[in-house]
């Protein structure tokens, strides 16, 4: 559970969880541009949430593209989903 909760402490890996948890799939290169990161500081962040089991990759030729992990514990999932409602919520607040 720490490394979980580690992995979605940090904002530009919360916003990078709201847009994959969207069920489709995402190249490093997209995130990237979306949250303004470099190639070094996505590719890291996505390991710590890969390493926390909430997303899961594959390579397609020389991207890698991830996801959600269909396999995450309804209980984890149930609580990604919170977070993430309420990152929004003081997202559209702020704007």
């Amino acid at each position: 559970m720490q490394e979980i909760l580690t992995a979605i402490s940090d904002p530009t890996r919360r916003a990078a969880l709201n847009l994959i948890w969207d069920g489709g799939e995402h190249c490093v290169c997209e995130l990237m541009a979306r949250l303004d990161a470099s190639q070094s500081r996505m590719s890291r962040h996505m390991k710590v949430l890969r390493e926390a089991g909430l997303v899961t990759d594959r390579r397609d030729a020389q991207w890698v593209r991830f996801r959600r992990n269909p396999d995450l514990a309804p209980d984890l999932v149930a609580i990604i989903d919170a977070v993430l409602t309420v990152e929004r919520k003081l997202e559209r607040k702020v704007a």
